[in-house]
């Protein structure tokens, strides 16, 4: 809508902060802009109003939101980080109290290094960046103790200005990892179809292209496991629902390998034209799908995963006259077509939810 009233020159200029795809090709690129403004704010607020140490609230943003990307990690990630940052600002604060009225240097080491250990402890497992961040901060704010309190105080109201900036910054513009998802598992299934014709035409499974494009989507699927968890928490999908289209593409990737090692020999012209008769349907169906999938995924127009396959409307059978060679690689694509059936369902129940 915000489209309709725009000028065409601000159209254009905001396409890639509008577009979802553009959005998630030129995902750094925003990421780097959003942090490099909220690094000015907090240097023109802290400069502004003449604060001591302001410098540690510019490190403060850096540490709570530099590193975070996607929607659905941001909130939970930053909460984790100020919460760490709290603790050890607090920690090293009542370290300073304690130095400047006990005045025991050994003792303010020793209170330093059991508290810090104990952070180490719970630094390994759940949660543990937010303990090795609260023994950060303990020396940010603390020192090794002999710091003036007036410092440790400022330091204190520095970080706090920080992640209150950071904090509203981590949702401007926000990068939904459900983006990287749908557009990530669209190519891998691109990939998966031209994979899917180099076999089924015979071309070479061994050469550079071939090995190319399976390492490639290999690597698609382990991002995508990387990504399920933000989505979940941004679209309200179950793991449960995301292992299971998971599962589908892993099954398909294995099904692909299996296939280009047990086609019969492309040098055989008698054999490689009875397969493509006897598994017309199929071939028809997995390339249709894959890239019909693909499509949905990248578009967000999902009606055509809900029109069944007609490949699969009746049980496929293997009464049909065959070499008895070719009766593996013929179960292989029919159990590859229902897969890839079975997944078009997952994506079509599911859609309501990831095509934001």
């Amino acid at each position: 809508m915000i489209n309709l009233h725009l000028p065409v020159f601000a159209r254009r200029l905001l396409r890639p902060l509008l577009d979802p795809y553009r959005r998630y090709r030129h995902a750094k690129l925003i990421h780097a802009v959003r942090v490099s403004i909220g690094l000015l704010a907090t240097i023109l607020l802290t400069t502004g109003i003449n604060l001591p140490h302001g410098e540690w609230a510019s490190v403060t943003m850096l540490v709570v939101i530099g590193g975070l990307q996607h929607h659905g990690n941001i909130g939970k990630k930053a909460m984790e980080r100020a919460y760490g940052t709290l603790i050890g600002a607090s920690v090293g604060l009542l370290l300073v109290v304690q130095e400047t009225y006990v005045g025991q240097p050994l003792l303010t080491y020793l209170l330093m290094s059991v508290v810090c250990g104990f952070f180490s402890y719970h630094a390994i497992g759940k949660g543990g960046y937010t303990a090795l961040l609260s023994a950060i901060t303990v020396f940010i704010v603390a020192g090794h103790g002999d710091n003036p309190l007036s410092d440790g105080l400022w330091r204190t109201v520095d970080i706090l200005i920080g992640i209150a900036l950071a904090l509203a910054f981590s949702f401007a513009l926000p990068l939904y990892a459900v983006y990287s998802w749908r557009y990530n598992l669209a190519s891998a299934l691109r990939d998966c179809a031209a994979i899917y014709n180099r076999i089924i035409s015979g071309q070479s499974v061994t050469d550079d292209e071939h090995l190319k494009l399976l390492s490639r989507v290999n690597t698609a699927m382990l991002q995508l496991r990387s990504l399920m968890p933000s989505v979940s928490k941004e679209v309200r999908i179950s793991m449960t629902q995301l292992d299971t289209i998971q599962r589908h593409l892993r099954m398909c990737i294995s099904t692909l390998e299996i296939l280009g090692n047990t086609r019969p020999d492309p040098r055989d012209e008698q054999a490689m034209a009875r397969m493509q008769v006897m598994l017309k349907g199929e071939h028809r169906q997995i390339r249709v799908q894959l890239v019909g999938m693909a499509r949905a995924l990248r578009s967000g127009v999902t009606p055509r995963l809900e029109r069944p396959s007609q490949a699969t409307a009746t049980e496929p059978t293997l009464d049909a006259p065959v070499y008895s060679a070719l009766d593996g690689y013929r179960l292989l694509t029919v159990q590859l077509a229902a897969n890839v059936d079975e997944m078009r369902q997952q994506l079509a129940k599911s859609a309501g939810r990831w095509k934001i």
